[in-house]
C-alpha cells in the first residue's frame, strides 16, 4: 500500500487526510494498517482499481463495521472507469472515503 497526504485549506496546519492505494495484499493486514493511519488522521481515502476493488470494499467494511463501529463511517464512494487509449480495454476504479466521527 502506498500512502500519500493532501492537506486542504489554509487554516489546517497538520495533514488530516491520507490516500492509500489498495492492492492484492492480505485484507486483514491492510485493514490494520488503514486503522493505524486513521488513528492519526481524520480522513482516509482508499483507492483501488480492477481486481483490487473487492479488497478495498472489504477493508472499508472491516474498519467501519467491526474495528471502529460507531466511531467511523463511509463519507463517500466514487466509482469511475478508465479506458486505455486506442485499445478499448476499460478498467473500473473506486475511491472510498472513510472519516472518524
Amino acid at each position: 500500500m502506498e500512502e500519500t497526504t493532501k492537506p486542504r485549506g489554509q487554516e489546517q496546519t497538520e495533514k488530516s487526510e491520507a490516500t492509500i492505494q489498495i492492492g492484492n495484499y492480505p485484507v486483514m493486514e491492510s485493514a490494520i494498517e488503514v486503522l493505524s493511519i486513521l488513528g492519526k488522521r481524520s480522513k482516509v481515502i482508499l483507492k483501488a482499481k480492477g481486481n483490487s476493488i473487492p479488497n478495498a470494499v472489504a477493508i472499508a467494511n472491516i474498519i467501519t463495521e467491526k474495528m471502529l463501529n460507531g466511531n467511523s463511517k463511509v463519507e463517500k464512494i466514487i466509482l469511475d472507469t478508465v479506458a486505455a487509449a486506442g485499445i478499448g480495454d476499460m478498467t473500473s476504479t473506486v475511491e472510498i472515503i472513510l472519516i472518524k466521527t
